[in-house]
């Protein structure tokens, strides 16, 4: 039976995303010919909306269909009106879900920090680029150190996104950890906390920097889930165990928003004391559940 309701979840995932592929494909190319970004920027008004209309189609049945088991702790004072930056860490392909699930309008449109290979998933790929999804490399410090074009070219894309995040509010959500957790990459990386990856800086560092005075704070989320090992088949035949959500709303420090990451190795050292202390916290709290 189980199986059957995973193949109906996945039926209807794919169902809304052709549905929606028609007026994506459409507008993207019309976004293409468009010339000038006060234009552009209307037609991206629409390519929201499909994102949008998507988002809460997906998002209503998998309430209904599958009815997830949600623990929930949430700030107060979230606004649609307000820019956020979601720091979160990742276990399963469920958590992107969860994380819309939870904070799809009490926050801004999303966008992710997405892997540069995600492009080529049909449709989704398509959509990212279109919404002007930053698609990074994450690449490890030994290629930075190799081929620093194409590090720079991350950036790059990471400041398109927020010169652009500067004209409407967006929520910008960023596993930091890079990959999603696995006892094979925590022994690889030499982790030094139990139930975490290591974080990376980078991408968040320069979103501070170029948004900081618009940032209305930084939602730090913690997620953790019964099962030993979640799997987004196991949530989509709705057989996931309860989920924990904890976030909580942090402060932009003003230090943050005056320094420059990649020029200021005081500020960069100053930055990883702030990420990794934030990390040590949310591993000592995923060791007492």
């Amino acid at each position: 039976m189980s199986t059957l309701k995973g193949l109906v979840s996945l039926l209807l995932l794919t169902l809304n995303t052709l549905f929606w592929a028609v007026p994506l494909i459409a507008l993207t190319l019309l976004k293409l010919v468009t010339p000038g970004r006060p234009l552009r920027r209307r037609v991206l008004t629409g390519l929201n909306a499909i994102a949008r209309w998507w988002l809460d189609i997906n998002l209503w049945w998998m309430r209904h269909w599958l009815s997830p088991r949600l623990d929930l702790e949430l700030p107060d004072g979230l606004s649609r009106d307000d820019w956020w930056l979601v720091l979160s860490n990742h276990r399963s392909w469920t958590d992107i879900f969860v994380l819309l699930l939870v904070l799809h309008r009490r926050i801004p449109m999303p966008h992710f920090f997405v892997k540069r290979q995600l492009i080529w998933i049909p449709v989704v790929g398509l959509a990212f680029w279109a919404l002007e999804f930053p698609m990074l490399r994450r690449l490890t410090r030994e290629q930075r150190e190799r081929h620093p074009h194409l590090a720079r070219r991350d950036r790059e894309a990471t400041e398109r996104m927020c010169r652009h995040a500067r004209e409407r509010p967006i929520a910008i959500y960023n596993f930091v950890e890079g990959t999603r957790f696995t006892p094979a990459k925590h022994a690889a990386r030499q982790s030094p906390y139990r139930h975490l990856l290591p974080p990376r800086a980078g991408g968040i560092a320069q979103v501070v920097g170029l948004l900081g005075d618009r940032l209305g704070g930084i939602l730090d989320v913690t997620l953790s889930y019964d099962t030993p090992a979640p799997h987004f088949w196991r949530f989509l035949c709705g057989q996931e165990g309860v989920i924990h959500l904890r976030a909580r709303h942090l402060p932009v420090p003003d230090w943050m928003r005056a320094g420059d990451y990649h020029q200021d190795p005081n500020y960069k050292e100053r930055f990883h004391s702030w990420l990794n202390a934030l990390w040590q916290a949310k591993d000592a709290a995923l060791d007492s559940r």
